[in-house]
């Protein structure tokens, strides 16, 4: 089993220090409410894989041009503020995408992959909203069938502060229902067991702290199923709360499985108490775009963030 470091990459131009970074813009004029959208996509292997590319068995193929420009496309109408993705590939692949995306008027200056026990597939963040913190988690482990293995992407961990409120964005994607073994039919043992692991570390950093944040990404599981339950209550404690969301026809889905044509919801937006005060409408949405379906296997899910600033003390009248 390949080593888990905790490994985070900053990609483009980074301060060193990124509370510097956050401060830079402390002389400037404040609106009188800062709203943010927030958004997570698998963008479906941004990455070198074996391929069918039109019919043709392709190894060692990147993802195809006409995948990437619909992503694109896709993201530009988008147009969140901090955008959290899934199945990246290495640093390389995401410095492209940004690079991208910025020749096409669609800066994100602030790009972080982090590097679990997967050396394949990756957890990043893109964001035009600069982080005042920042860490991966790839030691997280637990037992599972004969011995004990990490977490296989590992938990991705983000500070910001908005009009003096910090929050933290965790970004997760939990092992897969493929299995290779057959006393874990579709890995639901195993992806419990990442969730609860991840749910155990966020809880003994920030559980007693108050701060807000938000968990979010590909759970590849439904909404009732052990792996999202783990992060939604422990005994009658409300941990955090699933944002309800649908798509502009009312539809739930966030997944097709081509080969068996199922359409489910297996990517969420899950709030803590603390941050649900500050979501637009208390709810989120599927982000439906005619090139979605060209770009990935999964829709996006957005919701937007409201903070109001803080309200200036009175001056004392001149004497």
């Amino acid at each position: 089993m390949r080593a888990a470091a905790v490994c985070l990459f900053f990609v483009g131009v980074f301060p060193p220090d990124l509370s510097t970074a956050a401060e830079a813009g402390a002389g400037e004029a404040v609106p009188e409410t800062v709203r943010l959208r927030v958004a997570t996509w698998n963008v479906e292997n941004y990455l070198v894989m074996n391929r069918i590319i039109d019919g043709r068995w392709r190894p060692d193929y990147p993802k195809p041009e006409s995948e990437k420009t619909a992503l694109r496309q896709v993201i530009a109408a988008l147009d969140a503020d901090i955008l959290a993705l899934q199945e990246m590939g290495t640093e390389p692949f995401l410095r492209e995408l940004q690079r991208d995306l910025a020749r096409e008027g669609m800066d994100y200056p602030y790009a972080l992959l982090m590097e679990g026990d997967d050396p394949v597939r990756h957890v990043a963040v893109l964001s035009r909203v600069p982080p005042v913190h920042a860490e991966g988690h790839a030691d997280l482990d637990f037992p599972y069938l004969h011995g004990r293995i990490p977490m296989k992407r590992g938990l991705q961990e983000i500070h910001f502060e908005t009009e003096g409120v910090r929050w933290i964005l965790f970004n997760i994607h939990l092992k897969s229902r493929y299995t290779d073994y057959r006393k874990d039919p579709r890995s639901l043992w195993r992806r419990t067991a990442e969730a609860r692991v991840a749910r155990d570390s966020i809880r003994r950093r920030h559980g007693e702290s108050g701060t807000p944040y938000m968990v979010i990404g590909d759970f590849n599981d439904t909404t009732r199923s052990a792996p999202v339950r783990r992060f939604l209550t422990v005994g009658d404690r409300t941990l955090t709360v699933m944002l309800d969301a649908t798509d502009r026809n009312g539809q739930r889905w966030t997944h097709h499985w081509a080969r068996e044509d199922v359409y489910s919801r297996v990517d969420y937006i899950l709030v803590s108490p603390a941050l649900l005060p500050h979501v637009a409408e208390g709810r989120a949405w599927i982000f439906d775009h005619p090139h979605t379906g060209a770009a990935s296997d999964h829709r996006p899910v957005v919701t937007e963030l409201v903070f109001p600033a803080p309200a200036s003390a009175p001056q004392a009248d001149a004497q």
